[in-house]
């Protein structure tokens, strides 16, 4: 439970220890922002007094009276604008006017309380500049959370693009300051790394419209009714190329009329995504076998697609953080394979579309299986 703090300032003494009383055992549920806020009250009996103690310690809301000997309350108001000071002033006063209250609210003046007032219209009052309080702070928090984010995905994706674009101007600056020399066989090489780079940054451009779109719900999504098995043969040929460059081996297991209503776009990035990586992080000769079925053995469960390879594998620790953005493992034998980053992260968010599940079950130098579940329903 937070508590708020809340400094009363009013001549009258009786006032004073009303507002303490009130408010002494009295909390508030915040659904809004989650939890249950309490108070605790201080006094001032002067605006010279509360002023010194908003200079010491701030406090969250300020039950601030209108005429009160020396300083007024408008004075005290004025004072302490300019400090920009995340608390609200609810004024109190047996003198309410319409000039009084203009100039009151453009001071910062959160709301008022005529007196005199009851220990149920005093509460009433707190509760709605607690929980206006507590949403604005929750508001600027998330704030802050979105620029922070923004920030790290742009220094993330700078950095990613950064070293394939270095790597491409360099070899084209061998081939422009005659390095490489009149070799063809070189020349080709050198061409052909540059294609590879510029590959994977088409890659990475892809997969981040991907991302957004999925994350914006800006993607246009056409239900209909789709045939798994037929997706995954496409996806198989797809990858048949470099997979025969390698001499890896590729299957697929599917049970008979394996449908579901879903986008069709999104399962082939699934399959894709699946099969392409299970090819790129396997080992030469090794194998890749594709399964789709039912879960449960009944259509009703929903489909599961299962890809296992025989490649590199990983550890449990890497595992753990394998679907988050722009995530890739790194080690030595992983060096050389190009990737976004982003292909497991937009699989985990298309099966979140699903309500379905994206586990993974690997072990170094044994190989990995990755298992997607999709329950039955899609929704445009």
């Amino acid at each position: 439970m937070e508590t708020l703090q809340v400094l009363v300032c009013d001549d009258e003494m009786g006032m004073r220890v009303g507002v303490m009383r009130a408010l002494r055992e009295f909390t508030v549920e915040m659904p809004d922002v989650g939890g249950e806020v309490a108070f605790e009250v201080s006094e001032a009996e002067s605006g010279e007094q509360a002023l010194e103690r908003i200079q010491a310690t701030p406090p969250h809301i300020l039950l601030l009276d209108h005429k009160l000997p020396g300083v007024s309350g408008i004075d005290v108001l004025e004072q302490i604008a300019p400090k920009k000071l995340d608390m609200h002033t609810i004024m109190i006063t047996a003198y309410a006017s319409i000039e009084t209250a203009v100039r009151a609210t453009k001071q910062g003046a959160y709301d008022f309380l005529p007196k005199p007032f009851t220990p149920g219209e005093l509460r009433a009052t707190v509760r709605k500049a607690a929980n206006h309080l507590m949403v604005a702070r929750q508001a600027r928090k998330l704030a802050e959370e979105k620029r922070r984010v923004r920030f790290e995905f742009i220094r993330v994706v700078a950095h990613e693009l950064k070293s394939p674009i270095n790597a491409v101007e360099g070899y084209l600056n061998i081939l422009k300051d005659g390095t490489a020399g009149d070799d063809p066989k070189v020349q080709q090489q050198i061409i052909e790394r540059c294609t590879t780079r510029i590959g994977g940054m088409r890659k990475m451009i892809t997969d981040l419209l991907d991302l957004t779109r999925i994350e914006s719900g800006q993607k246009p999504r056409e239900i209909e009714q789709v045939d798994i098995g037929a997706v995954a043969r496409i996806a198989l040929e797809t990858a048949t190329p470099d997979a025969q460059a390698r001499d890896i081996t590729l299957s697929l297991t599917c049970e008979p009329a394996v449908t579901m209503p879903a986008d069709r776009s999104e399962i082939e990035i699934i399959l894709n995504n699946l099969i392409s990586n299970a090819v790129k992080y396997n080992h030469d000769g090794g194998r890749v076998d594709v399964s789709v079925g039912y879960a449960g053995g009944g259509a009703d469960g929903g489909v599961v697609i299962a890809v296992a390879d025989t490649g590199i594998g990983m550890s449990k620790e890497d595992s753990a953080r394998l679907f988050n953005d722009f995530v890739r493992i790194k080690n030595e034998k992983t060096q050389g394979i190009l990737g976004s980053g982003l292909g497991l992260s937009i699989l985990k968010k298309l099966a979140d579309l699903y309500e379905g599940a994206v586990t993974v079950q690997s072990e170094p130098g044994a190989g990995s299986t990755f298992t997607v579940t999709l329950r039955k329903t899609a929704t445009e």
